[in-house]
């Protein structure tokens, strides 16, 4: 923990058990059994997650000051950003393994779990070393301004489930069935225990999480220095992923020139941390200006759909 964190050691405890009691519930209770999320039922918990933010930062706001709420909001809106990029990923996944719309849920459940184990980790390593090695922002600075460059250069290009090396090197000491077995992530045939598709498509998920986690959590720590909110604003958009991944599956790929918005948007992230030390750009600016990119790729890609429903429609 940082000097000037807000995160007691009671503020930490009672966030975990609030994200535990919730991952309860919605598995415990709401998704006991597999079923096939409906837009409505995704829609009813996307609200959910998003008012859980928001009565967060209006706390954070009114026991912290304007300022940290400002680095909240800021860190869950980058982050918010950069999941719907996970979804896509996620579409070409579950399109691959060719897994049920039932059990998907499932799949993003316990690899959201994971996902939250691993960020928590590496949230907590680089607060450290940021807080040990100054020089380290320039580090993640440059991360952050080459990962914007490249997803520039390659937001056409396919993702490869098959070509993930975590999957071809666990296929070497793990037989995989070619069949689901319901909602089972392992089985057995003829005796021998083997993983379905169904934990594959798991692996394939929490391996995808590290590399987004890789971009995104340097993201947040160019806007706050405080563990506790890189970590909740990071968390809050995370729980919300399932939700927003049943919402918008259908029709992420309308938003074709959100990838170009978010490699800005990693851009100017890393640019802020490697002029550190030369201008601070304020918080409300850096909001703002994000939500300015973020919001002109969405109305750019509405407007260029809208233009290609017309001509299609003439031509017709």
């Amino acid at each position: 923990m940082t000097p000037d964190s807000i995160g007691s050691p009671l503020l930490w405890g009672g966030f975990l058990c609030f994200v535990l009691a919730m991952l309860a519930l919605d598995l415990g209770v709401f998704h006991r059994k597999a079923h096939t999320v409906s837009i409505r039922e995704a829609a009813i918990w996307s609200a959910v997650w998003v008012g859980f933010a928001l009565l967060f930062g209006a706390g954070v706001h009114h026991w912290y000051g304007p300022e940290r709420a400002l680095e909240f909001a800021t860190g869950y809106v980058i982050e918010k950003a950069l999941s719907v990029d996970n979804i896509f990923v996620f579409v070409v996944i579950f399109g691959y393994f060719a897994v049920p719309n039932a059990l998907q849920h499932r799949v993003l459940f316990w690899g959201i779990l994971g996902a939250l184990v691993m960020r928590a980790i590496f949230i907590m390593l680089g607060g450290a070393f940021l807080a040990k090695f100054h020089w380290a922002i320039y580090v993640f600075g440059g991360i952050l301004v080459v990962t914007g460059i490249k997803l520039l250069i390659q937001r056409n290009e396919h993702y490869d489930p098959a070509g993930n090396p975590i999957v071809k090197l666990f296929r070497r000491f793990m037989p995989v069935s070619d069949k689901y077995d319901g909602q089972n992530f392992f089985t057995r045939i003829d005796g021998r225990r083997v993983a379905t598709p169904l934990f594959l498509a798991l692996l394939v998920v929490e391996a995808t999480d590290v590399v987004f986690a890789v971009d995104s959590i340097p993201a947040i720590f160019a806007i706050t220095k405080d563990p506790f909110i890189v970590f909740t604003s990071n968390i809050f958009a995370i729980l919300g992923l399932r939700s927003l991944y049943f919402l918008l599956a259908g029709v992420v790929d309308k938003f074709r020139y959100l990838k170009l918005g978010l490699s800005f948007v990693l851009v100017f992230v890393g640019l802020k941390m490697l002029l550190v030390d030369y201008y601070k750009v304020p918080v409300g600016l850096s909001l703002a200006i994000i939500a300015g990119i973020l919001g002109g790729s969405v109305i750019a890609s509405l407007i260029a759909n809208r233009r290609e429903m017309a001509s299609g429609g003439q031509a017709k």
